[in-house]
């Protein structure tokens, strides 16, 4: 332990050689060793290994320009939808996960002003009045007065950095707070996207359940005209209320889903349930997306993701604190000092004679604890490693879900082409299927799976609108889009 002291020392060229223990001697050599030598790994930011572009292949609708970070920082305002937009606002005011992420901010910048405080010197005020009376047997039975006032100091020198560690780990802390905000930002406003998408992606399957309700409605009467002239069977009445029912059955749960998003997006604008049951009553189309998206590069998304700024710097505050660690190996040294008055009397407590000071420093070195300290050093270098596997999960996670994102869109605009092609070719089948049964060209049971058909292609067909949308939001959320909405007022905060 001293042979690794002394390296340090003679690495620092502020060391002064004190041949006289003397305070004044001693308080010259800590201020020039003050500052000097701070101990532990210093931190070296990591070099996040990103492609050089993304492995998926870049359809219609995505490209791989650079990314515009004003339309990136307001991406819902791209969906052209006015109600999204005022919801979007309302959520940042109202929501509580995001005021709950601001109130952790505050409490980490409060606790690097804590830690900050211990480089500077301590000093506390003191008065005391005390009366005493010796016992008459083992004294002389008098009464004493005793006045006392005066200061304490002290003030621990931070020779090897272990304070100086300390409030760079609190302040990459609070820039970890800060970049959380903005991660809980990010996903805040997907989620308010993505709860709207879904109400106006069930309000229309509703619709379309409700406009298959009433043609099948307008069939089952036809069937019971033909029932009632003899000109068909009771079968074929049978199955025309069985297609309605089916379908009626449906229109429930598509209720019942729709009632649910409506609640989900009221809790995330920090409101009750229900509470936007009538601004949301009313059926709308899904918001169709913008025509293009732009991605830019993989670096460029790791650079903006607040999850990997974040990992960056919990691994910054991890690594100091290895240095907080390594500190405890070393001699602490403090210098105290008091000034005061003492006297009997209080009028005596201001005369010259009852003035009374001492000063000197302290040094204070734990030389054996039973290898306490270097397992704690052993603990904090474990953390960091943790740290920087966590950040290279970061950086995977992120890249991750722009691929999956990707991929994700590219394959449902196909699929939603061949539901378009689907949903006309079953519609003209529909159209045919009853001219012939009108005709008595073809049974019933044409018509049935004509009508069973093209609900079941009319809903995926506005399963799939909504669903377009949806990648595309996911898109933008795994580009980190939104955050810079409140990344000017943050960022402020944190220098402060």
């Amino acid at each position: 332990m001293s042979t690794q002291l002394g390296a340090d020392l003679r690495r620092s060229s502020c060391v002064t050689y004190v041949r006289r223990a003397t305070a004044p001697t001693f308080l010259l050599t800590m201020v020039l060793l003050h500052g000097c030598v701070t101990v532990g790994p210093d931190y070296v930011p990591p070099t996040a290994s990103a492609p050089t572009q993304w492995s998926t292949e870049i359809r219609d609708g995505v490209s791989e320009a650079p990314v515009n970070v004003k339309t990136l920082g307001q991406w819902w305002t791209t969906l052209n939808d006015p109600t999204l937009i005022s919801l979007v606002d309302r959520a940042l005011q109202g929501s509580l996960d995001l005021r709950q992420a601001s109130a952790r901010v505050r409490e980490a910048r409060a606790r690097r002003g804590i830690t900050a405080a211990e480089r500077f010197p301590t000093l506390d005020a003191s008065g005391a009045i005390a009366k005493t009376k010796s016992g008459e047997i083992t004294g002389t039975g008098q009464e004493n007065e005793l006045y006392t006032a005066g200061f304490d100091a002290s003030w621990e020198i931070d020779v090897f950095g272990g304070v100086r560690r300390s409030v760079e780990a609190a302040e990459a802390g609070l820039q970890a707070s800060v970049e959380d905000v903005r991660d809980v930002l990010v996903t805040l406003l997907a989620e308010v996207a993505l709860n709207y998408v879904e109400v106006r992606s069930l309000q229309t399957r509703l619709s379309v359940a409700e406009a298959n309700r009433g043609a099948q409605a307008k069939t089952l009467q036809l069937v019971q005209l033909n029932v009632a002239a003899g000109e068909v069977s009771r079968l074929d009445l049978e199955q025309a209320r069985s297609n309605l029912e089916t379908t009626q059955s449906q229109i429930p749960t598509l209720e019942t889903q729709l009632a649910q998003a409506k609640n989900r997006l009221a809790v995330l604008l920090g409101q009750t349930p229900g509470a936007l049951n009538a601004e949301l009553g009313k059926h709308q189309p899904v918001p169709v997306p913008p025509p293009e998206v732009a991605v830019g590069v993989p670096a460029e998304v790791l650079r903006r993701r607040p999850d990997v700024r974040r990992a960056e710097r919990e691994l910054a505050a991890q690594t100091a604190r290895v240095g907080v660690a390594t500190a405890d190996l070393y001699p602490k040294f403090t210098l105290l000092g008091s000034i005061g008055l003492e006297a009997l009397s209080f009028p005596s407590l201001f005369s010259g004679a009852s003035a009374l000071y001492t000063l000197g420093p302290h040094m204070r070195w734990n030389l054996f604890d039973a290898g306490r300290i270097r397992q704690n050093i052993e603990v904090q270098t474990a953390r960091q490693e943790q740290a920087l596997i966590a950040y290279e999960a970061s950086v995977l996670n992120a890249l991750q879900d722009v691929e999956d994102a990707l991929i994700a869109y590219g394959k449902e605009m196909i699929r939603r082409q061949s539901l378009l092609a689907a949903e006309e070719a079953t519609r003209r089948t529909v159209e045919i299927a009853q001219n012939r049964y009108r005709a008595g060209e073809s049974d019933f049971l044409a018509v049935l799976d004509a009508q069973r058909s093209l609900l079941t292609i009319q809903d995926q067909l506005a399963a799939s609108n909504a669903q377009v949308t949806t990648n595309v939001i996911s898109l933008y959320k795994a580009l980190g889009g939104g955050w810079t909405t409140l990344a000017p007022e943050e960022a402020g905060r944190a220098q402060r």
